[in-house]
């Protein structure tokens, strides 16, 4: 017997079969987005496994909620700032963003000399999972989400300037691991020159 499944051509026809709470709405859902909100809650956690775990409590509060989609901007865009929200309150609940830097230790100026440097997308995840989860946080937060200072401390509960210093650590490591990886990625060129 042929099973036929609904095919939701546009996202108008997606999020009235959610708000229908057809189940079928539910797995295109998760299929269509989980790559991408796992690729953000994975920016947000230190670990694949509290990653995948926030990822689903987000995808049921996107079909517990999905009333609240007003339909006036991206379905994206709105599942996104619920994995983002969810990924907070995972980490406020872990005490894992608690991370104060002294204001006296901001740098003002970034440096740029690295930038010519070709670093590869993957290196540079990398880095920035690496930092430690307070400076992580505001990094995605400032840098990938958009969020300003203001809204940051908002959602942390810290002030404006905790978050500016942990912007401005989380940048100073990253500055000294583009640095190191330039300097590997130099000495590795010259070792290959050397042995042919």
């Amino acid at each position: 017997m042929l099973r036929i499944i609904p095919f939701f051509t546009t996202e108008a026809q997606l999020v009235t079969a959610l708000k229908r709470g057809e189940s079928r709405a539910h797995k295109v859902v998760y299929e269509r987005y989980a790559g991408k909100m796992m690729a953000v809650c994975t920016r947000y956690c230190s670990n694949r496994a509290d990653a995948e775990e926030v990822m689903i409590d987000g995808f049921m509060k996107v079909f517990e909620k999905i009333n609240q989609f007003r339909e006036d901007g991206s379905f994206e865009g709105w599942i996104r700032r619920i994995m983002v929200t969810e990924s907070l309150m995972f980490l406020r609940r872990n005490r894992q963003w608690r991370q104060e830097v002294a204001v006296d230790e901001i740098s003002d100026e970034p440096d740029y000399e690295w930038a010519d440097t070709a670093i590869h997308e993957n290196d540079l995840l990398r880095m920035v999972n690496q930092l430690p989860d307070g400076y992580r946080t505001v990094f995605n937060l400032y840098a990938i989400e958009g969020y300003s200072h203001a809204e940051i401390a908002e959602m942390l509960g810290i002030s404006e300037g905790t978050s500016k210093s942990q912007l401005s650590r989380a940048r100073t490591l990253l500055q000294a691991n583009l640095k190191k990886l330039e300097k590997d990625l130099t000495n590795e060129k010259t070792y290959r020159k050397a042995a042919y």
